[in-house]
């Protein structure tokens, strides 16, 4: 068995980065980006977990964040990932969390996500942001 190539993993990656990003700004619904998350082998959902609790941190997530993300994500308050996610501070090691709560842990993080880059683009990034993934066309959405 072989490695990817870099390209392909830099692909991957873009690849998430749009998928989670158009889930955040309501361009794809977070069933549609379940879906696709679904469909990926095991080792890739676990790549996507890393990249996707990377956004989280980046985004500078507060428990506040994390009550509301799980409040939209459907997932449970008491699931793993949901009590992971409102720790304080909150903790990432989604990807290394049992395979059958990965769905779990995606939903809660993207939520999660969405709730703080939300913030984000309101306050600091409004009129004036030259983040590629906070200008995505609104025509993408994805089944």
């Amino acid at each position: 068995m072989t490695e990817p190539s870099s390209d392909h993993g830099r692909t991957f990656r873009h690849e998430t980065e749009r998928v989670v990003n158009e889930i955040a700004q309501g361009l794809r619904t977070l069933d549609a980006g379940v879906s696709w998350f679904s469909d990926l082998a095991p080792t890739r959902r676990q790549m996507v977990l890393q990249e996707v609790a990377g956004y989280a941190m980046q985004a500078h997530i507060t428990a506040a964040d994390g009550r509301a993300g799980v409040a939209r994500s459907g997932v449970k308050p008491t699931a793993n990932p949901s009590v992971m996610i409102c720790m304080d501070p909150p903790r990432y090691g989604f990807a290394g969390l049992p395979s059958a709560e990965h769905v779990k842990a995606f939903r809660v993080l993207v939520s999660v996500f969405a709730v703080a880059d939300t913030h984000r683009r309101e306050r600091y990034c409004k009129g004036a942001c030259g983040h590629a993934w906070h200008n995505l066309p609104a025509a993408t959405e994805q089944p």
